[in-house]
């Protein structure tokens, strides 16, 4: 362990330097061109017309000569502050139903001006330009709108729980064209797009951004300082905007979509063949100038992109990402204080692997999804500033089928009860950047099964001048009822966390501090996530950043922390963590690269032997050092590559005659681009954690014979994993509402056990003579091919391929695992698969476009 104190050394050498940097007495400067406070705000002027627009990216029309200009943007990155040299003008038109945005952007030549086609809300080597609106003025929460050169869109809200959310999408139109050495584009924003007060006469904040991908360069028209901490309160404002009203927002997207699904791993006397044919619809409906209902009306999630399936090992479960528009749009307010994971709602059956077979019956179907009969949410923002939030979701029955196979006799298993899912939400924005807020999440089952009920506050403070911020939450979680299929009582009935920080939070030095307890009985698992309670943690950090070129490179990011926790109930030393890194971006080559130091003293795994209550068994990890980096390329370049890898040295057991633990990890990633249509991009990843100590996945079975002697002990493996990933995907995109995209993803994790441990209490091991062999073999492997058209403002048609194989079907332990990576692919593409072909149209109606029109 002699190294790890040289490393803590250093990186306390690396807290004082960057302390005394930052407490360096700088020049005196007013609050003008002061780094750390924001920048004065700007105003425009918007101008009522009466006259129709021709949005055709050209700008012709005599009225837009008569708007204001706002021009002269300044330079966010690379070199913030900095005025643009080559002039953007934008003006802003208005009606009594839409927002007109007319914007120039010059440029030195037209060969100057990047314009790859991409994917709707795709970023892609493009130039771009943006508006950004905060239409109740509460510098907290707000819209943005962007197209870029080829006429691709992309939308976001912006808020404190999602911060910058492109999963938001919003029905508008726009137009570009080239002239010239200039690129133009022309904006129309619907007011059924987006929420504002009844106001007679309208304050918004506003922005403007452009971006230059030749030079790397992005600019604001109301400047952004890298330093201040927050981004809607650095806008300007528009003004001008009177005697508009809010309009009835009510849209009806019916869908109507198709399936062909072969699966030859179907059970005998099923059809491996089948069709199916659905049907349903969105809903919007603006309750009033400030709320909205979204519903979902029997919904298809069939054509999302499939998860990446992998090997856990852990004690915890894995958390996928969601892909589902539903539950990814317009959720910023349910997603306050991390309380709401939405793969909760229509996730697997809660009695899905306890499904008991008798003798003479076979498993016939067990669906491993809860089809949602419906889900609704409801949000907005008063013009006080009170954002409020109901989500529900209805979700029925779910049965698994077991046949007799002597009579053919079928009987039906619940696995999942009737369900319903509520969150509600109240969000109330304040002065500097503040605000407090009220969560409770509940799942109400039919019949005796629990209920769960987790209800939480948030605030966070700051001061006057947004340089220092107090921040906590405080959650209390309720279960009540039975285990589901069982008479036993459900545990962790009561439990708490809260946490509360302090901290510098603007300027180039930040610091703060966090401390937070879970509780022994805290669960928020129904309706949330969270992979282990009973915790005290603390925690300080600081972080020095400098956000003007210097030497060669065009920017530092530096930060360091220590942490420390503890088991809750009872008592006992976790761990304590010591942790920096720093990063940069060169000026010429716009190369990227960082690195990451970790230093982890001797800790306690009470979470690793699965035992409870946790206290009494635990896994002593010894002392390790963490030396991570990364290298990004310069992503304009048709070849740019990105690439990271790191290395885990873990100091020797003393407890017993072990090889040392290594850990090693690499990812590479090119991406390929074609033309400004075709980009190609391959991702390797692979991972080898070397005698790697940890719960025998599986544990003990009674119906094991040399499994036996060992039943009711916590019998540990050292092993060796070698976990490879390959992913290589493939878009084309016809114009910019056509596109077609292909992933391919083979994933592979191997698991051999070198010698076995029993775990005692205490944390001590003791070598046994265990024979059955655990090693193991896990493949996932899955095509996503999508084809999608936008034929018309909010309505699309797309066509969907999938092709995976069943990575239960595909597990191989014993002698039948192999370490060989190709002899994995082999027999991973060879094992049945299950095959989908999808179609699903979907056609946006919207009652303003289709009422009849006055006069």
């Amino acid at each position: 362990m002699r190294h790890c104190y040289v490393f803590i050394f250093s990186l306390s050498s690396l807290l004082l330097v960057n302390f005394a940097v930052a407490q360096q007495p700088a020049a005196k400067a007013d609050a003008s061109t002061d780094a750390k406070v924001p920048a004065p705000k700007r105003q425009l002027q918007a101008v009522r017309i009466t006259e129709s627009i021709k949005l055709d990216g050209q700008l012709d029309e005599a009225v837009w000569q008569q708007a204001p200009i706002a021009t002269d943007f300044t330079q966010y990155r690379p070199n913030p502050g900095l005025h643009e040299k080559h002039p953007t003008e934008v003006r802003i038109l208005y009606d009594d139903a839409n927002l007109y945005i007319g914007a120039i952007m010059h440029d030195v030549h037209a060969d100057s001006i990047a314009r790859e086609l991409t994917a709707r809300d795709d970023f892609g080597n493009t130039d771009f330009f943006s508006v950004q609106l905060d239409t109740y003025h509460d510098k907290l929460n707000g819209y943005g709108f962007f197209v870029t050169t080829g006429g691709v869109q992309m939308d976001c809200r912006y808020s404190p729980a999602s911060g910058e959310d492109f999963a938001w999408n919003a029905v508008w139109d726009s137009r570009t064209s080239l002239k010239g050495t200039d690129w133009v584009t022309e904006i129309r924003i619907p007011y059924s797009a987006i929420r504002f007060s009844a106001a007679t006469e309208q304050l918004w904040g506003l922005n403007f951004m452009r971006r230059r991908k030749r030079e790397n360069q992005d600019f604001f028209w109301n400047e952004v300082r890298p330093a201040v901490d927050g981004f809607v309160n650095q806008w300007g404002e528009l003004k001008g905007v009177r005697d508009i009203k809010p309009p009835l927002r009510l849209s009806l997207t019916p869908y109507v979509s198709s399936y062909v699904n072969h699966n030859p791993l179907n059970a005998e006397g099923t059809r491996r063949t089948t069709t199916s044919f659905n049907g349903g619809a969105d809903i919007k409906w603006g309750i009033n100038e400030s709320f909205t209902l979204d519903a979902t009306l029997v919904p298809d999630f069939g054509q999302v992109q499939s998860d990446n399936q992998v090997l856990n090992l852990s004690p915890f479960e894995v958390q996928f990402n969601e892909n589902r528009q539903f539950f990814t749009e317009g959720t910023e307010l349910f997603n306050k204080g991390n309380l709401f994971y939405s793969r909760r709602v229509g996730a697997t059956p809660i009695g899905f692997y306890d499904v008991a077979v008798g003798e003479n019956e076979k498993l016939v179907k067990n669906p491993a999804e809860t089809r949602l009969l419906n889900a609704t949410k409801i949000s907005g923002r008063t013009s006080k500033g009170l954002g409020i939030g109901l989500f529900n979701a209805v979700s029925n029955d779910v049965y698994a089928t077991i046949r007799n196979t002597e009579t053919g006799e079928e009987r039906s298993v619940k696995t999942q009860p009737f369900s319903n899912y509520n969150i509600a939400v109240l969000d109330q924005s304040l002065k500097n950047n503040s605000y407090v807020s009220l969560i409770n999440t509940n799942v109400t089952r039919a019949g005796s099964a629990y209920d769960a009920n987790v209800t939480g506050g948030l605030f966070r403070f700051a001061n006057k001048k947004n340089s220092y911020a107090l921040d906590g939450r405080l959650v209390y979680s309720r279960r009540r009822g039975n285990v589901f299929g069982s008479d036993d009582q459900i545990d962790d009935q009561n439990g708490y966390k809260y946490k509360i920080g302090f901290g510098k939070i603007s300027g180039a030095f930040t610091w703060g501090f966090n401390h937070g307890i879970e509780s022994d009985h805290y669960n928020p698992n129904d309706l949330g996530i969270l992979f282990g309670n009973n915790n005290i943690t603390q925690s300080v950090y600081m972080n020095y950043n400098k956000y003007k070129p210097f030497w060669r490179v065009n920017n530092l990011y530096t930060w360091s922390e220590v942490s420390h926790s503890l088991l809750y109930r009872p008592t006992r030393y976790q761990n304590i963590s010591v942790a920096g890194g720093a990063q940069t971006t060169f000026t010429k080559s716009f190369v990227t690269t960082g690195f990451n130091l970790n230093i982890d003293p001797t800790r306690n795994d009470f979470y690793e032997p699965r035992v409870f209550p946790l206290g009494e068994y635990y896994v002593r990890v010894p002392g390790s050092v963490n030396l991570g980096g990364f290298l990004y390329t310069d992503s304009r370049k048709k070849l740019a590559w990105e690439a990271n890898g790191g290395i885990r040295s873990y100091a020797e057991d003393d407890r017993l005659l072990r090889p040392r633990r290594l850990g090693y990890g690499l990812a590479l990633s090119p991406r390929y681009r074609v033309n400004n249509k075709l980009n190609f991009r391959y991702s390797l990843e692979w991972d080898y954690k070397h005698n790697q100590i940890g719960y025998v996945n599986g544990g003990m079975d009674e119906g094991e014979p040399l499994d036996q002697d060992f039943i009711g002990q916590v019998i540990l493996g050292r092993r060796n994993v070698v976990t490879i990933s390959n992913v290589l995907s493939m878009a084309y995109t016809f114009s910019n509402r056509m596109s077609f995209t292909f992933r391919t993803r083979h994933y592979t994790s191997n698991v051999r056990y070198q010698d076995f441990a029993s775990l005692t209490p205490g944390g001590n091991e003791e070598l046994v003579d265990y024979r059955r062999n655990r090693d193991n073999t896990y493949n996932a492997f899955n095509i996503d091919a999508v084809y999608s058209w936008w034929f018309a403002p909010g309505s699309q048609i797309s066509i969907v391929w999938k092709n995976a194989n069943n990575p239960d079907y595909d597990y191989r332990s014993g002698n039948e695992a192999t370490p060989l990576y190709f002899n994995n692919l082999s027999n991973t593409i060879n094992t049945p698969h299950n095959n989908s072909v999808s179609i699903k149209v979907l056609y946006y109606l919207d009652y303003l476009a289709l009422r009849p029109k006055k006069g």
